[in-house]
């Protein structure tokens, strides 16, 4: 097992590392959920359901990019599967 040096920068960067995991893991778990309650408002087939659910899950996806939880392209690509989806709804 290697040894881990343990100077006050390396033992304040590990906290500052857990915290900001934390805080995305959080930020991807809400995005998960309304992705899930869209994805079952697609399932039920309701369009005008459908469009609330993406305005609601396109605005998670765009908060979660700017806090750095997920990439700025990741949420792109997300809210344009998303959106393909409700047009298929037509």
């Amino acid at each position: 097992m290697a040894v881990v040096k343990k100077s006050k920068s390396v033992i304040k960067r590990a906290r500052k590392s857990e915290k900001a995991r934390k805080i995305n893991a959080a930020n991807r778990r809400v995005l998960a959920k309304e992705n899930k309650k869209f994805l079952a408002v697609i399932k039920a087939g309701d369009k005008v359901a459908a469009k609330t659910a993406f305005n609601a899950f396109s605005s998670v996806a765009d908060k979660s990019a700017k806090k750095g939880a997920i990439s700025k392209n990741s949420a792109s690509r997300r809210k344009s599967r998303a959106a393909a989806k409700v047009a298929a709804l037509a």
